[in-house]
């Protein structure tokens, strides 16, 4: 799974809830601290004074840029996992002996992403993503002339796409020019799964329209995961803690886990557009019907690695290869080749071939892995993998998949999404962003977004000092008129 990264490929008044005589509450100084302690206290009526400026639900990325924005601004944060480790769908995982990012790899518009900037001061390497790709056409590179025809249809494609999307919320499959000829699938696979996870036709064209061009990225050479673990030291998380329940009024929010029953005055829901769907977290008062929409026009689609440790550079490749194939239908991939210049191997497989491979399982990924390997490079590679590893989001039950996607008709849902409930709730995360939608660095934005506003709400902001002025002289200049009008 990936957040979106290939966009000019070669680089995603109900009722309360009644506390007991009893409640387990939260001391802030344990909280702070990374413990998970808790201290008996008396209960509390839902007018008294919160446990928390906020709460944020989800430690992705969302979670963390929210959290972090809050803390900066001395509010009173608390951070809720439901799984057992920080990143959501970005996560480094070392149990092949190299950095697997498990989720999103490419770091999109380097020029103006937070976590590029971060990365020096976190002590990680960030270096540019090579510009091109390698594409097969049965066991042999595709020649010059082939490559510009291949070239030149996607860029014909994706021009089609976004002049379609500007004028009407279609599929995006329907916009496809007639003359793609043999590299139609080819195109079909790299602008739809490879890129959102779905098949064109099950995509609008002006929410792709939306999301530009993604030609330039960064790679992290410790993982992108890696770097936002860092960057989240500080936030405190509770994990293996999913939050049962939000239940707002006027005067705050009741906030429920399987452990605390907390009061908060906001809180920032980061979990994705499937969890929100499934209904996993009850909300009183509910979700409007305009929410639970967006949720089911966002579906999440499908993206999977299939990491490999292939020694000896067997498939020829260079660092960070990216390889296409000239494909005959929707069973195809994409291969990531010698990860940061080492001997990981990542095949990538989405949409809904994607979807039903890894529904089959570990072993069918490998299968088709193989399969695909010996078509490409010879049927002697497939004895060239020494270990493997493999993602399955769609069956992972606190996210469901890879990134949101609108679907034909639905570009606007995104902004359902961006609207507070009773100025008390927000929505944060990929899908909650109207161009980066499936990026990491979307994720992030969406989160301080969701922060500042929640603080803006609280009167948690500090105004610039020339803001700060102006409003004094103002103050002053009224005073003087009301006092002239008194001696009057």
């Amino acid at each position: 799974m990936k957040f979106a990264d290939a966009r000019g490929f070669g680089q995603i008044g109900a009722d309360r809830v009644n506390h007991s005589d009893t409640m387990s509450k939260l001391s802030r100084r344990s909280f702070l601290a990374g413990s998970a302690a808790l201290l008996a206290a008396p209960a509390v009526h839902a007018r008294d004074a919160p446990d928390f400026d906020m709460i944020v639900v989800g430690a992705g990325v969302a979670g963390i840029a929210a959290a972090r924005r809050a803390l900066a601004a001395k509010a009173r944060v608390a951070l809720f996992e439901a799984s057992s480790r920080v990143g959501g769908r970005c996560i480094t995982d070392m149990s092949l002996g190299v950095p697997f990012d498990l989720g999103a790899h490419w770091m999109r518009h380097p020029s103006s992403n937070p976590l590029v900037k971060a990365a020096p001061a976190a002590g990680v390497e960030v270096y540019p993503a090579p510009r091109g790709q390698t594409v097969r056409i049965g066991l042999r590179d595709a020649r010059a002339s082939e490559l510009e025809n291949f070239l030149t249809a996607l860029v014909g494609a994706q021009r089609a796409i976004d002049l379609a999307g500007r004028k009407a919320d279609v599929a995006a499959g329907s916009a496809l020019p007639p003359n793609l000829g043999a590299w139609r699938p080819t195109v079909e696979f790299v602008l739809g799964p490879y890129f959102c996870g779905k098949p064109l036709d099950q995509v609008s064209a002006r929410d792709l329209a939306a999301a530009g061009r993604r030609d330039l990225a960064d790679f992290c050479r410790q993982g992108y995961g890696a770097l936002l673990a860092k960057l989240a030291a500080g936030t405190s998380p509770q994990l293996s803690t999913p939050v049962t329940l939000i239940d707002r009024d006027r005067h705050g929010v009741d906030v429920r886990t399987g452990k605390h029953r907390l009061r908060t005055r906001t809180v920032i829901v980061t979990v994705s557009t499937n969890v929100l769907a499934a209904g996993k977290i009850e909300y009183k008062p509910g979700l409007s019907r305009r929410v639970r929409g967006a949720c089911n026009d966002l579906a999440l689609g499908s993206y999977d690695h299939i990491g490999l440790m292939m020694p000896g550079n067997p498939l020829d490749l260079q660092p960070d290869d990216l390889v296409f194939e000239q494909a005959s239908g929707a069973r195809t991939g994409a291969l990531l080749g010698r990860v940061s210049g080492t001997d990981l191997h990542m095949l990538e497989v989405a949409g809904e071939f994607g979807r039903s491979l890894t529904g089959q399982g570990e072993a069918a990924m490998l299968d088709f892995a193989r399969e695909w390997l010996g078509s490409l490079f010879g049927s002697g590679v497939k004895d060239s993998i020494a270990r493997s590893q493999v993602t399955r989001w769609n069956q992972n039950p606190w996210v469901g998949g890879a990134m949101s996607v609108a679907g034909p008709g639905h570009a606007e849902a995104r902004a359902a999404l961006m609207e507070p409930m009773g100025h008390r709730v927000w929505f944060a995360g990929e899908a909650v962003h109207r161009t980066k939608w499936g990026t990491v660095d979307g994720a992030w934005e969406s989160g301080e977004r969701a922060a500042l506003a929640a603080l803006d709400a609280m009167g948690m902001l500090e105004k610039p000092k020339t803001e700060r002025s102006s409003h004094r002289e103002r103050t002053r200049h009224h005073r003087r008129r009301h006092h002239r009008r008194r001696r009057r």
